[in-house]
């Protein structure tokens, strides 16, 4: 019996986010699991920018970034035997990653810890640190950024 079958990976499409969608792509052909990916438009945190676009464009350019992330996580597995679903949602990115999990009856959510930094991560808090809070299921978290790099290569220094 598996341990997990169905593993959800939050993802922002970023190239520091594709380790934790990597770690859940190998995760997931050990316990021959599927993958969930699923990219959550924060519409709300774009409200009232100022921007001179209209909400139409905005939206679009949203949904476009979307796409483009979950279609990452799918290219990712290709040539593997890893199934992957891809979802793209409004809301609180938090909230909707905990009722995605629930929803598709994932046994386990991997996603990145990096995202709003400074003033915002004060202000707003951590997503990964509602998911953690909030998930019925075991969160594994992949520290991402510069701290991450590899050591011990063999290189001195």
């Amino acid at each position: 019996m598996a341990l997990y079958d169905r593993i959800l990976v939050p993802t922002d499409g970023s190239p520091k986010g594709k380790r934790a969608v990597e770690h859940a792509l190998a995760l997931a052909a050990v316990h021959d699991a599927a993958v969930h990916a699923l990219y959550v438009v924060d519409t709300a945190s774009y409200a009232g920018t100022g921007m001179e676009a209209t909400w139409t464009g905005i939206d679009e350019m949203l949904r476009e970034d979307a796409d483009e992330a979950v279609a990452q996580v799918a290219a990712l597995a290709e040539g593997t035997d890893v199934a992957v679903e891809t979802s793209v949602v409004e809301g609180s990115p938090g909230r909707e990653i905990v009722r995605h999990a629930t929803d598709a009856g994932c046994d386990l959510i991997v996603m990145g810890t990096h995202g709003r930094g400074g003033i915002d991560r004060l202000l707003l808090g951590s997503v990964a640190e509602r998911v953690v809070r909030r998930s019925p299921v075991p969160v594994l978290t992949v520290r991402l950024g510069e701290e991450t790099e590899a050591t011990g290569t063999g290189e001195d220094g």
